[in-house]
């Protein structure tokens, strides 16, 4: 049986649908019972069956720090798919962050060796793998990530929990690690998911910024997991990106998308600067949540380019064009919007 943690989540509703498609034994895990209908909506985009699929998932109600409900996750379970995260970039949440990326990761691994499991596949991020000082050069998996630079605590927590996976891998454990772009797909729409960048295009953007990063659509995402699980491939880790995008172009494109109008002025670094400050104050003096930290501010205008040479070439893999992606997720959104 193959278990997936954080199966109300974007890659992990998705990759649900894909295996439960092929008929696999899953069991998922889920923390707010409110969020299984985020699953069952994804699962309407593509099949008329969507009830009968979803009914077929054996859901597991646990957090990635209670351990015995977890314990009870893992009963017979021979590959696991670690898509539960936390995702955050506020630096007040960095405690949060490590309990549930690092710690809760922690838990995975060791239950996975523990229960003696066949193979995991962590889902990880870009932004733990370093950068050239040489914009133009391709970052590849072997680019050393530096804890000397100011990185994000996202970033400092989803490395910590590839080490707690590299750990396994020396204890017997069979992992692959896979470090996704920006991740496009439909039906989160609100809170840290990339389809609320398609949420705020379509109610109007009026800055840009010229920073560039990669690009994957979700179902490369899931395509590429199973693959690589699938595979005599382990103990590696892959970039998958599709296309290295800036912002500004990923906005116009998903504006024209949305039929909206593209913004059209350009948050210059200073303003950026001016605008974290402004953020940092009404946090200190108000208690605001943030909204744009200084790490934030500056990756909007850095120019990251990724290589995905390494998937393409050990799995033979041909990325969906994004342009493509924008188009199908843009539609979706429509469709869902014509509905509320």
């Amino acid at each position: 049986m193959i278990l997936i943690t954080g199966g109300t989540g974007l890659v992990g509703s998705h990759l649900l649908f894909k295996l439960v498609s092929n008929n696999e034994n899953v069991r998922a895990t889920y923390r707010r019972e409110k969020t299984l209908e985020r699953v069952k909506h994804v699962f309407s985009y593509f099949s008329d069956d969507a009830d009968s699929l979803f009914n077929s998932i054996e859901w597991v109600e646990a957090d990635l720090n209670d351990i015995p409900k977890l314990q009870d996750a893992f009963k017979d379970i021979t590959h696991v798919y670690h898509c539960a995260a936390f995702v955050s970039f506020e630096p007040d949440k960095y405690k949060t962050l490590r309990k549930i990326n690092i710690k809760g990761t922690a838990n995975i691994v060791n239950l996975c060796i523990s229960n003696k499991v066949k193979k995991l596949c962590y889902v990880s991020s870009i932004a733990t793998i370093g950068h050239h000082a040489d914009s133009e050069q391709l970052i590849d998996e072997n680019t050393a990530w530096n804890p000397e630079d100011d990185n994000n605590v996202y970033a400092i927590t989803k490395y910590g929990a590839e080490l707690e996976v590299w750990r396994a891998t020396q204890e017997g454990l069979e992992a692959v690690i896979v470090n996704p772009g920006i991740i496009l797909g439909a039906g989160y729409w609100n809170g840290g998911s990339s389809g609320n960048l398609f949420k705020k295009i379509y109610k109007g953007l009026r800055y840009y910024v010229n920073g560039v990063t990669g690009y994957i659509d979700v179902w490369d995402v899931v395509n590429s997991m199973h693959q690589l699980m699938t595979s005599t491939i382990k103990n590696e880790k892959f970039i998958l990106v599709s296309e290295n995008l800036s912002f500004k172009t990923f906005q116009t494109k998903t504006a024209n998308a949305l039929n909206v109008k593209p913004p059209n002025i350009e948050a210059k670094p200073w303003l950026l600067g001016m605008v974290w400050r402004l953020d940092w104050l009404k946090f200190k003096l108000l208690g605001k949540r943030r909204n744009l930290s200084k790490q934030t501010a500056k990756s909007a205008v850095s120019i990251t380019k990724y290589d995905n040479s390494k998937l393409k070439k050990m799995l033979n893999f041909e990325f969906k064009p994004i342009d493509k992606t924008i188009d199908e997720v843009s539609k979706l959104y429509l469709k869902d919007l014509d509905k509320s």
